[in-house]
């Protein structure tokens, strides 16, 4: 062990901590599970500050450690010693249990909301609203929403959510989905449109159906359905229901 801590000690401080910032967040953390110099260097507020503003841009912050209360700081993982030199690392790992924390209501009020795996396109929207008020970021979506785990209809919004309210490109959207294999997934969503007045007769409603994959529905977000879903019932389009292909749509009882 000494001879390990003393070939570290060769490496230039500057050389290291460029070797630790280019590192994801799962190799950072293995990096600095390695020995004593690697762990005090990756807990450095320089790398961690830079990493909350990638994954985070939205939130400004100033350069100088936050200052976190008790119940910050009991959120952290059992067992880690609080230190003022970790501030931004500490806070980074709070942030982040945050958002797994927002993630797991979203998935909890959308089981509720679609017990036959079909969803109204009134709780589809409250659900994105939702993601928009705890300011849930890119990388938050690919790792809570866009899990092969959960149902397309979650998917789904985490889909629109960054794509339209995020603003990320279609071509890394679609990269997200296929890394996480969702890219094929399906959903299917039908509205029903009011029937057209013709010679002072009103035509009966209309309803159309549409089944798309997730990849299909990112390329086209000018498209019908992603029109649909957006605007959601208004106008013309009486009610807009979004569900997994293949299920039992609930009955519409006028």
């Amino acid at each position: 062990m000494e001879k390990l801590e003393w070939t570290e000690s060769l490496v230039p401080d500057d050389i290291a901590l460029k070797i630790a910032s280019l590192l994801q967040i799962f190799d950072l953390c293995s990096l600095g599970s390695c020995s004593r110099f690697w762990r005090e260097l990756c807990a450095s507020d320089s790398i961690w500050i830079s990493m909350f503003r990638e994954r985070w841009p939205s939130l400004v912050f100033s350069t100088e450690p936050p200052v976190l209360n008790v119940d910050d700081r009991s959120s952290v993982a059992a067992g880690e010693q609080f230190s003022s030199t970790k501030g931004w690392r500490v806070f980074y790992i709070n942030r982040h249990f945050e958002m797994a924390s927002r993630a797991a209501t979203i998935a909890k009020f959308v089981k509720q909301c679609s017990p036959s795996e079909s969803l109204e396109v009134g709780d589809y929207l409250r659900a994105i609203e939702f993601l928009c008020s705890v300011e849930m970021g890119v990388r938050d979506v690919q790792m809570f929403l866009f899990a092969s785990k959960h149902n397309v209809l979650l998917n789904l919004i985490g889909l629109h959510y960054s794509i339209f309210t995020l603003g990320v490109p279609a071509e890394y959207v679609i990269e997200a989905l296929w890394n996480c294999q969702i890219s094929e997934r399906q959903v299917c969503v039908r509205w029903w449109k009011l029937g057209r007045w013709i010679h002072g007769f009103r035509l009966r409603d209309e309803s159309r159906t549409r089944i798309i994959s997730l990849g299909d529905l990112a390329m086209a977000k000018k498209g019908e359905v992603f029109g649909v879903l957006h605007r959601g019932a208004i106008h013309e389009v009486l009610r807009v229901q979004i569900s997994v292909p293949d299920r039992i749509q609930t009955p519409w009882t006028f």
